[in-house]
Order: structure tokens, then C-alpha cells, then sequence
């Protein structure tokens, strides 16, 4: 086994030795051309991040990036079986499903006195005050609730012993380094390894350690101890939403064995060819968007709003996928029930 690979050299590799899953370079330019007259607006700015999501913290302080910490350790595996029956979290008159179910019921507990973003209270919590917190008002639970709770136990603990209970800790160390904070998350705590073999190379993902270090950077609005001189290194999260949208958007497509397989609903695992190959060329497909998008904003000279990366991106692609999820009935989402996205 050669040495691992980073998410970006991991997904150009599986990109070139692809065999169910293709990225179409038409279609990588047609959405970065539905891209370009957003590169000024909220949507494609670190701002948005707070201005356009209610749920996310509107503070830059300690307690945000706490809160940051929990939601990211537990951001992982929030599809349902059937679109009709679905975990939904009741929060402010709104009720949430997916990733924001999880947020909104963070949200119910600090409202409720209960201090689920400080690690001395989740290292601590039972199996039972666990399914409390994070309680559906349907009668779908959310999904994995004793790995969420493994998880808790082992996160918080390790954020006690290392970094005296505070992520914001964590992150000083990094020294301003996205990649470095990258790296000191997963050598830290073991539930964020998103790692798996592919032909023979060891290759990595890190969906939620490279999520965290994005969302601590927005949470921190890019600033003081977010000021992450090399966002830019940060690649999109591969997870069951992003791969969804770009195909729909055209710039990858899947062979007819792997739409079959996609479209009767059949479990992939974690690890499996098919379901590497799906999160590898949708990383690899974000990148080039990215260089395409720089190309044309440079060509026509279009004013952005700041950076344009691909966490921004990722983002915006993600938040697309849920604002058109009807249109996306023609192609289904991987199923992959797992602790890494």
C-alpha cells in the first residue's frame, strides 16, 4: 500500500480510473455558467452561511464554534427509507428534516437548558438522554442513534483530555492552516477517518473533518482565529446529496448498471466500488466547476463577492439540491448507511 492519498489527489485518481461513474466536461461548464451571475450574491459568499441558514449561529464567539463541533461530529446519515415518512424536528414554528433536524434540535435543547454543545455534558450522556435531544416529532427516528452516541462519548472525551473541552482550542493550534486543522481532527478523533481502499491506493475523503474546518471558517466569518490563509484547499464534501444534484445538473452521469442499482433503491457499503467511485468523481467534478467558474468570472470580469472556492460551492450546490428536490426524482440518491456523511 503507498501512502494516503489527500481527498483532492484521492479523487483525481478515482475521477481517471472510473468505471460506472463519468464527469461530462459539457455539462461541468453548464453549471458553472448557472453559476456565474451568483459569484456576486449571498448564495456564493462566506456570508450566507449565517444570512441565509436561521438554524446556524449568528454569534463568532467560543459557544459557536462548540456548537459548530457537535453538529459536524454528528453530521452523517440523515436520509430516510420513504420520502413520505421522515424524521422532522419542530423548531420555531418550522419543522426540519435532514442535517437541519439535527440543528434545529441542538437548537431545542440549548433552549431547554440542556447543554448539549459543552463536551463535559456529551462525554457524559446516556444512551437515553441522547434520544431525547435528539427526539423526531414523527414516529421515524433519526437514524443511527447509538452510533450518535458512541460518538458523543468518545468526541467529547478526547475534547476534554486534548483541548481542555473547547474545539476553539483545537482550532488555535492549527495556526491559521485549514489543512493543518484538517489533519489535527482526524489524527485526534477517530469518527472522522473517512477513509477507504481504491485499486490498490489508499484514499481519503474526510467529508466531515473537511466540513468542520468550512463551517468554523463561516461560523468565524474568515476572520481572527477562522482566517484560514489556505481555504482554498478544502475540497466539497462528498456525501448522497451533492453526486444527486450534479448528475442531475449533468456534469457527471452514471452507467445504466449503476441507475438500475440507484433507482431500486439497493443499499451500497460503505467502502464499495460503486459507492467510491460516486463520491470521488463528485468531488472531482466540483473542482473542475471551480476552475471553470475562475475562468469565465476572469474572462468577462465579473465582480465575486470574495474567494470563490469549493467549499462555497459545496454550499451552494447542497442547499440547490434541497430547493429542487422534486425535480430531482429522476435520479435517486446512493444509499449508504455510514458515520462518515
Amino acid at each position: 500500500m503507498e501512502g494516503l492519498l489527500t481527498p483532492r489527489e484521492s479523487a483525481k485518481f478515482i475521477a481517471e480510473n472510473s468505471r460506472d461513474v463519468f464527469i461530462d466536461s459539457g455539462g461541468v461548464r453548464r453549471v458553472a455558467e448557472l453559476l456565474l451571475p451568483k459569484v456576486s450574491s449571498p448564495e456564493l459568499s462566506l456570508a450566507g452561511w449565517k444570512t441565509l441558514h436561521e438554524l446556524n449561529p449568528k454569534a463568532a464567539d467560543e459557544a459557536a464554534v462548540n456548537w459548530v463541533f457537535v453538529t459536524d461530529t454528528l453530521n452523517f446519515s440523515f436520509w430516510s427509507e420513504h420520502d413520505e415518512h421522515k424524521c422532522l424536528v419542530g423548531y420555531g414554528g418550522k419543522m426540519y428534516s435532514g442535517f437541519w433536524s439535527l440543528c434545529a434540535a441542538v437548537n431545542r435543547a440549548l433552549d431547554e437548558g440542556i447543554p448539549i454543545t459543552s463536551a463535559s455534558y456529551y462525554a457524559t450522556m446516556t444512551l437515553d438522554q441522547v434520544r431525547h435531544v435528539f427526539r423526531s416529532d414523527t414516529d421515524v427516528p433519526m437514524p443511527l442513534l447509538e452510533e450518535r452516541h458512541r460518538i458523543l462519548s468518545e468526541t467529547g472525551k478526547i475534547l476534554l483530555e486534548k483541548f481542555e473541552g473547547s474545539f476553539l482550542n483545537c482550532v488555535r493550534k492549527s495556526e491559521k492552516s485549514a489543512q493543518k486543522l484538517m489533519h489535527l481532527v482526524v489524527e485526534s478523533f477517530p469518527s472522522y477517518r473517512d477513509v477507504t481502499q481504491f485499486e490498490g491506493k489508499k484514499i481519503s475523503f474526510y467529508k466531515r473533518a473537511q466540513i468542520l474546518v468550512a463551517d468554523t471558517w463561516s461560523v468565524l466569518e474568515g476572520k481572527g482565529d477562522g482566517c484560514f490563509k489556505d481555504i482554498s484547499t478544502i475540497t466539497m464534501f462528498a456525501d448522497y446529496r451533492l453526486p444527486q444534484v450534479l448528475a442531475h445538473l449533468g456534469a457527471m452521469k452514471y452507467s445504466d448498471e449503476l441507475l438500475e442499482k440507484l433507482r431500486k433503491g439497493e443499499m451500497l457499503s460503505n467502502g464499495h466500488r460503486q459507492e467510491v467511485e460516486i463520491r470521488g468523481c463528485s468531488l472531482w467534478c466540483v473542482e473542475l466547476i471551480r476552475d471553470c467558474l475562475l475562468e469565465l468570472i476572469e474572462k468577462r470580469g465579473e465582480k465575486t463577492s470574495g474567494e470563490i472556492n469549493s467549499v462555497l460551492l459545496d454550499y451552494y450546490l447542497w442547499d440547490y439540491a434541497r430547493d429542487h428536490r422534486e425535480d430531482m426524482k429522476g435520479i435517486s440518491f446512493h444509499r449508504t448507511r455510514c458515520i462518515y456523511y
